[in-house]
Formats: structure tokens, sequence, C-alpha cells
């Protein structure tokens, strides 16, 4: 086992939520539900524009939510990143050293714009996001940190990382590197407008297939080209060794490499989508680590985001995972 359980790459983007209505989204001009990439003058003017619905800000990105939540829950983390010597760049760093993970930007930082992304979030619990990737957009093979890729059991890449070159790069780079010192990979798809839009790109980073492939239905549609579900799971048994479906709230779609199995969600009333998938995929790696079959991990994922998702915000605290944990582990035992 290595010093760190997972070793993730990604976007830092400080998350900064808004609750609105579909009625705002469609004065705004925004698609509902996918993520969307805009400049920095266009997002200055949705926040002054949504400025009364602020509710919370913090350090996000996909694979970092990824890795924050493996930590909460007992698990050792460094996480890869590009962010400023501005403000939300130190909110960052605290934040990410504040949840016990380990990063290349506490030593490095530059003059510009740390990301952030705009979370939209409607009463139907949907999320819509429009991203400022600031000097995340230069992310490259430099952020990589060898030493602590080599002693990592997992590298975990976040999809998002297709809609930039230097960022595909820094991917081929890692990649590389985890697959001299036998690290595993795996990777999440992220988002449908990514797999739609960028589709290329992501199938460039897959490359010849990655150990672990999360996805939700909508993204496993998408990439296999298909409206069938049957369809989807053929093609990502090609793309990966083994693959978790996630569809809300019905049965997540487990393969272990050898089968398939349905793991039921949690019935919930869902309030905030953000981060759910997120989360799935900390607390997945995180039973990987503790050496439980792919079910077992899937059942605690199922969990962990079914709470999240009954609450605001992209995260839970370290008290709330921690408890999550124990009573799933005895509850299981």
């Amino acid at each position: 086992m290595g010093r760190y359980h997972v070793y993730g790459i990604g976007n830092a983007l400080v998350d900064i939520e808004f609750r609105v209505t579909p009625e705002d989204l469609s004065t705004l001009g925004i698609d509902k539900g996918v993520m969307t990439l805009v400049e920095a003058a266009h997002q200055s003017e949705l926040v002054q524009a949504l400025r009364e619905q602020q509710v919370h800000r913090s350090a996000g990105g996909s694979a970092a939510n990824t890795v924050i939540a493996l930590c909460q829950l007992g698990g050792s983390g460094f996480y890869s990143c590009k962010v400023a010597d501005d403000e939300l760049g130190h909110l960052y760093i605290d934040d990410l050293q504040a949840n016990g993970v380990d990063t290349n930007a506490r030593e490095h930082s530059e003059p510009g714009d740390t990301g952030r992304c705009l979370v939209l979030v409607t009463e139907d619990a949907d999320r819509t996001m429009c991203t400022y990737l600031g000097i995340t957009g230069d992310l490259g093979p430099g952020e990589v940190v060898p030493e602590a890729l080599r002693d990592s059991d997992w590298l975990y890449i976040e999809g998002y990382l297709a809609t930039s070159d230097t960022a595909r790069a820094a991917v081929a780079h890692a990649r590389g590197i985890a697959r001299e010192a036998g690290v595993r990979t795996a990777l999440s798809l992220s988002d449908p407008n990514v797999v739609r839009l960028f589709g290329e790109g992501l199938r460039e980073m897959i490359g010849d297939g990655v150990d672990l492939l999360f996805s939700n239905e909508h993204e496993a549609l998408e990439i296999s080209g298909s409206r069938d579900l049957d369809d989807a799971v053929a093609a990502l048994q090609r793309l990966a060794g083994r693959f978790v479906i996630t569809r809300g709230a019905r049965p997540a779609v487990v393969y272990d490499g050898a089968s398939l199995t349905e793991v039921p969600a949690h019935p919930v009333k869902p309030l905030d989508t953000v981060g759910a998938g997120d989360i799935f995929a900390g607390a997945f790696l995180y039973g990987l680590g503790e050496g439980w079959p792919a079910t077992r991990a899937a059942e605690l994922a199922n969990g962990i985001a079914a709470r999240l998702i009954t609450s605001y915000g992209p995260r839970l605290d370290r008290p709330t995972m921690e408890g999550l944990r124990d009573e799933f582990t005895s509850a299981t035992a």
C-alpha cells in the first residue's frame, strides 16, 4: 500500500453556490443541468445578477471533492491542481489542508485568477454550472508530482480535464508515471456536456482503457451513443476493467470485472445534487482501499451520496462523514 490511497488531478475551482429558479436560468440564457465554460466578464455579470441568492462557497472541482471525501472518511489523498496567489487561491489551499489533503498548490502559486464555478441549484435539486477556469486553464504536466503519484494506490482523473490541451497533456504524463509504477487509474466522465462536446479529448485520456470508470446514466448513454443502458454497459466494459453507473434514485450498476450487480439507492427527498457523483467516487475508493468488494463499497457510497443530497452544498463535514462510515461499518460487520 502506498502513502496515499488516491492521487487526484483536476481543476481547482472555488464553488460559489446560488439558489435559483428555472425562470432565472432562462432569463440569463443558461442551459439547465449541465456545465458551461464562460469567460470572466460573463461570470462576473452572472454573479452580480444573482448576488442576493448566494448561499455558500468552498474549495471545489470534481476531483477535489472526491479526494476530500476520501480523506474525511479516513483515507489519505494528494491533489494536484493550479491556483493563483489571490484571495480565492488562499481559501482553496486552506480548505484542502483543513480536510487533510496534501497538495502541490501549497508550495507553488502564481499571479492570476483562481478558477471559480457558479453552481446554480433549482428546486428540483438539479445543478447547473457556469465555470470560469482562470489559472487552472493552464494546468499542465508541471503540476504533476511524480514522487507522490508513485507512492499512491490510485490515480484519479476528472473528465473535465478533457476541455484543455495542457490538462490532457498533464493526464498523459500522470498516466505514464502511474503505469510505470503499477498505480491503478480511475476516471470520472464528470458531465454529459463534457462527453458530448469534448468526447474526442475524453477518449484520448481514457486511451487503451482505465482500471475503474465512474459515470452517471446520462454520461454512459452519451459516451456509448445509445439510448439503451445495456448498450452503454457493453461500451463501458470495453473502456474499463471495472465501472460504476449511478442512476439517481434507481439502483447503481456495478461491474467488478467479472459480474454486474445492481446496488439499491437510498430513498430520500433531494434538495441539491451538487457533488453527489464526486462524493460517491470518494466513498467508493475509500471502500476499495479498505479491501471491500465493489458492491459493499457502492453500498457505502450510495448511503453517503443520499445524505449529501438532502442538504445544500457539494460536501459534508468530517464529523458527519465519520459518523456515516461508523454507522455503515457497524451495520455491515
